[in-house]
């Protein structure tokens, strides 16, 4: 036995002293509960005694810590005065935040106080984004006035990570997705013997809707989180909080500069993606007895400046919101790597939701606008 109990009678056994003998390795110490069950029933009050214990690893902390919760849930005193201070230390270190226990109002919370307390949270987080976007807005029109601390060679850096290293991933997209739009259009067009219409539902397609907001998902997973990526990984090295003690302003520093490339270079490859979709429309169009000739002609009469201005109008906004949920995503993340991962999902997923939903809103504006 690695452990024995001695009663004392004067107390009427309700209190007992536990003597902890030997070796405690870990496969060769009791179970916990077994221990706990050679209590008496009537003990209210242990004291550990570790005077005979020999040597002992971590089996034998977790043992104990065990004990300690049964203590504390039966009202139990456990008195370690005649316990090694180390293993004192490790205990107080271990039982120092108690364990999560749900709180019976949270469990009785009515559907009307979840309600509110999401409302709560999501209040706050739109707070926090309104909040970011002055400081962006602050900063922009510092910059505008030449009075930012924003260089030139930080956003001609970030207009070359954001927009030669994209073609691409941006080449293949737009040229499948331009070869879909084609598939798709000529099963019903093929149906009427209008084959050559299958050109103006591509360049429409791609120039007003698709060339645009392709783009913007494919920056969005790329260049946003890595934004969000960057900008966390200086949170915790703490490299942000160091730029703000020497008094240099992040927004101009960090955020302008990512902020400003991303938007000149969301319009170029807008335009470059609608090219490429065109042509992956006309390889599929040229195999269904549509001549090259007229799959371009047919082109240039679908589309004029108001269809390239409403997609490139697009494209500007959509990166603004990338560059906006990547850095904000970055700038208020936490200070692990844990959290570096979450903030380079939540700018992700963020942008998209962005994108889809100022998408849909320049769709309906367009549209009661005539264009």
């Amino acid at each position: 036995m690695l452990y024995r109990i001695e009663q004392d009678a004067d107390q009427t056994e309700s209190r007992s002293e536990l003597y902890l003998t030997g070796d405690w390795h870990l496969g060769k110490t009791p179970a916990a509960s077994e221990l706990i069950a050679a209590l008496p029933a009537q003990c209210r009050e242990i004291i550990l005694n570790t005077g005979e214990l020999k040597q002992w690893d971590s089996s034998l902390a977790v043992m104990l810590l065990q004990l300690t919760r049964h203590c504390e849930q039966h009202d139990i005193q456990l008195d370690l005065q005649q316990t090694s201070e180390s293993l004192r230390e490790l205990l107080k270190l271990a039982t120092s935040i108690p364990p999560y226990q749900s709180t019976e109002a949270d469990n009785k919370s009515s559907l009307r106080q979840k309600i509110i307390k999401a409302l709560r949270v999501l209040g706050q987080s739109v707070e926090v984004t309104l909040g970011f976007i002055g400081e962006v807005a602050i900063a922009f029109g510092n910059w505008v006035r030449g009075n930012a601390k924003t260089r030139r060679q930080d956003i001609l850096f970030f207009v070359e990570q954001s927009g030669p290293r994209a073609l691409a991933i941006v080449t293949l997209i737009a040229l499948l997705v331009g070869m879909i739009l084609a598939y798709l259009g000529s099963v019903q067009l093929r149906q009427l013997g209008a084959q050559v219409y299958v050109a103006d539902l591509v360049a429409i397609g791609m120039v007003r809707e698709m060339g645009a907001l392709m783009t913007a998902v494919i920056m969005a997973g790329r260049t946003g989180a890595a934004y969000a990526a960057q900008l966390g990984t200086m949170q915790v090295n703490e490299e942000i909080d160091a730029l703000k003690t020497m008094g240099i302003s992040t927004m101009e520093f960090l955020v302008l500069p990512r902020l400003i490339a991303l938007v000149l270079v969301m319009p170029l490859l807008c335009i470059y993606a609608d090219a490429i979709g065109i042509v992956g429309g006309a390889i599929v169009a040229t195999s269904m007895d549509v001549n090259f000739l007229q799959y371009i002609l047919q082109t240039q009469g679908a589309v004029d400046w108001v269809d390239i201005s409403v997609g490139l109008s697009k494209s500007i906004f959509f990166g603004i919101l990338i560059a906006l949920a990547g850095c904000q995503a970055g700038i208020y993340c936490g200070r692990n790597s844990d959290a570096v991962g979450m903030a380079a999902t939540n700018a992700v997923v963020r942008a998209i939701v962005y994108l889809v939903v100022a998408d849909a809103a320049f769709n309906i504006l367009y549209d009661k606008m005539g264009i």
